[in-house]
């Protein structure tokens, strides 16, 4: 295992970075609020009239895997319980069978290929339901979409692999609006995209690791299995982005737990036999400790607790959830990560202060991959 001392070298190494970095994940995250502007300017050209133009649908079919798939969960956590229409997420290669004219489709993926995503598009043709493709422009799926007469959001060839979520998520949160599905102040991209660059500007690889959230939540990730509570269902769209990423990028599992619904789980895992216990001592070397231990990774959702749009709202609200879970922790001698909540958190909107916790836990789990070299390590 890497060491924290060695790792907190390397991070704070810039050259030694750029050159575990080959697929450049770094600047790629970096430029996650230059890629909402011109996403949102190529939403724009797209045009989506010919979708919105028929009025509110029954339904939103959006197909997405893993990136497609958080951005959609996104976009339905915003919408909430008293959305006037359905948005089902469905992988592909099919469409639900109920699905028809009244509805509309969302095909969204970065590369715009395979059948899971032009088998969708050409079934929506045939079956007379409205079609966006959303996908790498000249590919098969911006064709389906060409002869369906449907709406497609070409995006560039130089968007890197698991860094592109903004770039599906931009153009959802686009139709959102033109249906008049969310309002425009809570869609507002540019507001995202200020977040984004203000994260950037704080995590980026030139700030050391001591003043830089998302090096430092790297560090402590190194030797911990995280556990991460999320508080409603918006963080818990991002808890799920999360654990991928940290998976996928550094070879590291997660647990997500979405309060206030798991809470009960959550409690039992960190008070099960993975955790340290109240013995722990802070003094001890931790070059002695044998494996990984529990570390808790919590995301904020001051909105989760609000009354829905019929005036219900949860027994236990998702808040009361997370005292009782840090409650846990602390008496368990787990310790604890709040996810993007240096600074000002409340001076963001509820949409704006998610992309900062996306983006810290994207720097975060590249950094991580970059101390452990993984990113050379997988290459071909």
């Amino acid at each position: 295992m890497t060491s924290p001392e060695l790792a907190e070298e390397v991070l704070d190494d810039l050259e030694l970075l750029r050159a575990r970095d080959p697929r450049g994940l770094l600047p790629a995250v970096a430029g996650a609020g230059a890629q909402v502007r011109e996403t949102a300017r190529l939403t724009e050209e797209a045009n989506l009239a010919p979708v919105t133009g028929g009025g509110r649908p029954r339904g939103l079919i959006i197909v997405g895997r893993r990136e497609g798939a958080v951005a959609a969960s996104v976009l339905r956590a915003l919408l909430g319980n008293s959305s006037p229409v359905t948005v089902d997420v469905v992988p592909g290669p099919a469409l639900p069978v109920w699905a028809g004219p009244s509805d509309i489709a969302v095909v969204a993926t970065r590369t715009g290929e395979g059948s899971y995503a032009v088998g969708p598009a050409y079934e929506a043709a045939r079956r007379g339901v409205a079609l966006v493709g959303i996908g790498a422009e000249g590919a098969p799926l911006h064709a389906a979409c060409a002869g369906a007469r449907a709406p497609y959001v070409a995006l560039p060839g130089s968007r890197v692999q698991h860094t592109t979520l903004w770039s599906l998520l931009t153009p959802m949160l686009r139709l959102a609006t033109e249906l008049q599905l969310l309002p425009a102040a809570v869609a507002d991209v540019d507001a995202v995209a200020a977040a984004l660059d203000e994260v950037a500007g704080e995590c980026g690889p030139a700030r050391e690791s001591f003043v830089n959230p998302a090096k430092t939540l790297a560090l402590e990730l190194l030797d911990a299995l995280p556990v991460i509570a999320a508080e409603g269902p918006l963080a818990g769209a991002a808890a799920t982005r999360i654990a991928d990423q940290l998976a996928t990028l550094a070879g590291l599992p997660a647990t997500g737990f979405r309060l206030p619904d798991q809470r009960v789980a959550a409690c039992a895992v960190l008070g099960g036999p993975l955790a340290r216990g109240q013995e722990d001592d802070f003094f001890r070397d931790r070059a002695d400790d044998e494996g990984r231990r529990l570390r808790l990774l919590t995301i904020r959702d001051a909105d989760a607790g609000a009354h829905d749009g019929a005036g219900e709202r949860e027994p236990r609200s998702a808040a009361e959830a997370m005292q009782s879970v840090l409650h846990t922790a602390g008496a368990h001698g787990v310790p604890v990560s709040g996810l993007a909540e240096h600074g000002d958190p409340a001076r963001f909107g509820r949409l704006p202060r998610l992309a900062r916790q996306l983006a810290v836990a994207d720097f975060s789990a590249v950094y991580l991959a970059l101390a452990l070299d993984r990113e050379r390590a997988l290459r071909p």
